[in-house]
């Protein structure tokens, strides 16, 4: 007796509820999609619905593009350009590129003791708490003791800051006001390159595979230059109002009053030369700015001990009426400010 050839294998099918547990989606998530459009209807038969391998595959593009930030509506309109033929391959690659590393930076994690030294050895849960809602620091879950770090060099900026003497809650606050501005060039960046750039390739919902692929391409090439642009322009800005800043608060006599118009300074030749030779001529005008903002901190230090002194505040005044604690506590400031400026000029020299 000779074997019968091999018909073709039976269609896969699915119960709604095998649909679901295989697909991650509830019951009433798959009727929605159907009553949406989004899902095709399945097969009668007898009493039962039957489901087969292109509903599975249709629930995880949804849950794909649903990932990817897409809104139902405009799933549906992508699902009905793929069913039209004209694909999805495009699109998602282009998804794929914008949602893609804008930065070479790696995360990192941190421990708490770790994280306690890098700012001064003392535990501040209050200030861990502002950090975790500004995503600054990540919860590991189950780990009380770690957090994932999405940005160490933003950590270690507000670190810096803290040892320069900012409370770490002015951290926090100035870091929320950088945001908001940063986000705004974004914003105006991203709306200039639609434009300009993108428009002509966006403007058919959804775009062809062809389009689809030269955005992609040229979200890769323009991705560097916002960060560019933004480095190139905060550095002339700093250059300039560094330099502004330092003439307004060393001028002869201190800095002026409110109301009064700002003193030019003019530094020593001597001096410049100085420093362009323990730092560099690309770095002198950072370390002016810096040495000039430790001492005036040190000025308005001075400045506040002496006013408390003239007004006899409660310090411990002697029998003359000078107060013995703040002048000590002056004369230490005067000697703290030396001391970090000679550290500065040495940190200068070693870099």
């Amino acid at each position: 007796m000779s074997e019968q050839p091999a018909g073709p294998s039976p269609a896969v099918e699915y119960r709604i509820e095998d649909l679901a547990h295989l697909s991650g989606a509830t019951v009433r998530t798959i009727r929605a999609y159907q009553d949406r459009g989004l899902l095709p209807r399945p097969e009668r038969r007898g009493r039962s619905n039957v489901y087969g391998e292109a509903h599975l595959a249709r629930l995880r593009q949804i849950a794909d593009l649903l990932d990817r930030g897409y809104g139902l509506a405009s799933i549906k309109e992508l699902l009905d350009a793929w069913d039209t033929g004209r694909g999805l391959g495009g699109v998602l690659g282009l998804v794929a590129e914008v949602d893609g590393p804008w930065t070479d930076e790696q995360a990192d994690r941190i421990t708490r003791a770790e994280l306690e030294a890098a700012f001064g050895g003392a535990p501040d849960e209050r200030a861990v708490e502002e950090a975790v809602e500004l995503g600054v620091l990540e919860r590991v879950p189950g780990r009380d003791d770690e957090f994932l770090v999405p940005s160490p060099q933003e950590l270690a900026v507000a670190a810096e800051l803290h040892a320069a003497g900012v409370p770490l809650l002015a951290v926090a606050g100035h870091l929320r006001e950088l945001r908001a501005e940063v986000e705004h060039i974004a914003l105006r960046f991203l709306e200039f390159t639609t434009e300009h750039v993108f428009a002509r390739y966006l403007g058919q919902h959804p775009p062809s595979d062809a389009d689809a692929a030269r955005a992609a391409a040229l979200v890769r090439r323009l991705r560097p230059l916002a960060r560019q642009t933004v480095d190139a322009e905060l550095a002339r800005a700093m250059r300039t109002f560094a330099n502004r800043h330092l003439r307004h608060h060393l001028a002869p006599g201190g800095p002026p009053e409110q109301d009064e118009e700002p003193r030019a300074v003019v530094l020593p030749a001597a001096t410049v030369r100085a420093v362009r030779e323990l730092v560099g001529a690309e770095n002198a005008s950072e370390f002016i700015a810096v040495a000039a903002e430790r001492e005036v901190r040190a000025r308005t230090l001075d400045r506040l001990v002496a006013r408390n002194r003239d007004a006899g505040g409660d310090t411990g005044e002697d029998g003359d009426g000078r107060d013995g604690r703040a002048t000590k506590g002056g004369e230490a400031t005067k000697e703290g400010g030396a001391a970090k400026g000679g550290g500065a000029a040495r940190g200068g020299a070693g870099r």
